[in-house]
């Protein structure tokens, strides 16, 4: 394996980590990222001759901190700033592992500070957390690019001069930052479990790294959507081996081999249900988990329990209404009472704004008109759903159905009764 690969591997394992050590070091979100970015500059110039250090995480933070005291010598300003960093050695509990992990949950209680609105918190958190680009950002909050980019330059702004400690909150403040903060957990984790772009679907390092925070929040805190979301989240990644194949393809849930599903961690998963269903009433997190665990111990697609999922849906829908939401209920109508059904459904979504660019709703509607027999309205679907997709397994799996449309009136139908 090249050096740069190496470099490219651990700046997509590593990268979100190096930052949020950098924002606390440098106390600035715009200078750590200038910095990290030089830090990996230097990694491609250094380790081909140097070697790939033993531990690469600290080394890039340690090259990332004095590539910042440089910029602020360049740009000779902060002068009590500089005065702080001058040192030319980090104590060691500065860099070592717990500190450095601890960094991400700070990350996540800054970018969630009740000074900032929601959405906002949303979308720093993305951007900051997982490394997204403005629009795969706006992809995954349904929203306007332009309007992601501001949010984020103003809160950018607002942390810097409002002065928002880069710290975990006192016990007592923790309740109120909870949802926030889990609602960003779980957006990082749909992230991990299934991209917005690129050319896999899993990013098992993100996925896992929310399942990580969502695990260190549970020993902060005894609340029942914590140990919902992180039941939630066990239970969608023990899927991750069997929802693409050795060269990245989709595969659905439908056609998973179900036997590279990770029981042990379903078995865990369903541990931390039990605890969240034990503190009622159930929350969204603790609904969705019940409904993915109905998934993760039917033996197939078949012999799944449609009936339970949609009253679970139902309640979910109760408590918290989404259009979303509403799409995946209807998927399971159809998968109870058949294809018609749903799209009868399908059709009261049409006009949610919300669903208007996400690429699921055509793709939904394809495959029903598909299984229904209605060829001409499904392929009409399917490259509407095209031009909204933004992931290329999802692109390829997509494509292949649109061509199988194609094929002879014998091999039709074989399409059509799958």
């Amino acid at each position: 394996m090249s050096v740069s690969t190496q470099v490219k591997n651990v700046y997509q394992r590593e990268s979100r980590r190096v930052l949020a050590t950098l924002i606390r070091l440098l106390g600035d979100f715009e200078l750590a990222e200038e910095a990290m970015q030089e830090a990996f500059t230097a990694a491609l110039q250094q380790w081909p001759d140097q070697g790939v250090p033993d531990n690469p995480r600290a080394w890039l933070v340690s090259t990332g901190r004095h590539k910042g005291i440089d910029q602020i010598r360049r740009r000779q300003t902060a002068s009590q700033h500089l005065q702080r960093l001058e040192l030319e050695d980090l104590p060691t509990h500065e860099l070592n592992e717990d500190s450095i992990a601890d960094d991400q949950l700070r990350l996540i209680f800054t970018c969630c500070h009740p000074a900032l609105a929601i959405e906002t918190q949303l979308a720093m958190t993305l951007r900051e957390m997982c490394g997204l680009s403005t629009e795969q950002v706006a992809r995954a909050l349904l929203q306007q690019p332009a309007t992601v980019a501001q949010r984020i330059v103003r809160a950018k702004r607002k942390i810097r001069e409002a002065g928002i400690p880069y710290e975990v909150p006192e016990r007592k403040a923790l309740p109120q930052r909870l949802s926030s903060v889990l609602q960003v957990i779980y957006l990082v984790f749909n992230e991990g479990y299934s991209s917005t772009s690129g050319e896999y679907v899993v990013n098992v390092d993100m996925a896992k790294e929310a399942i990580r925070l969502g695990t260190l929040m549970s020993s902060l805190l005894l609340d029942a959507e914590v140990y919902g979301l992180l039941a939630l989240m066990l239970l969608q990644d023990s899927r991750r081996d069997a929802r693409q194949s050795a060269e990245g393809e989709l595969i659905t849930l439908e056609d998973q081999d179900r036997s590279l599903w990770h029981q042990a961690q379903i078995s865990e998963g369903l541990r931390w249900l039990d605890a969240a269903l034990q503190r009622p009433p159930a929350g969204a997190y603790s609904l969705q988990a019940a409904i993915a665990a109905l998934h993760a111990q039917a033996s197939s697609s078949a012999d799944t329990d449609w009936t339970q999922i949609i009253g679970l849906y139902d309640l979910l829908l109760q408590r918290n209404p989404s259009p979303v939401i509403a799409l995946n209920r209807t998927v399971a109508v159809a998968m109870r009472d058949g294809p018609r059904a749903g799209l009868a459904l399908l059709d009261q979504l049409a006009d949610a704004p919300a669903l208007q660019n996400y690429h699921l709703l055509p793709a939904a509607r394809a495959d029903l008109y598909r299984r229904s027999g209605q060829l001409p309205a499904a392929r009409q679907a399917y490259k509407q759903a095209l031009q909204l997709v933004q992931l290329g397994p999802e692109q390829r799996f997509l494509q292949q159905r649109l061509d199988a449309l194609e094929l002879a009136p014998e091999q039709k139908d074989k399409w059509q009764k799958r």
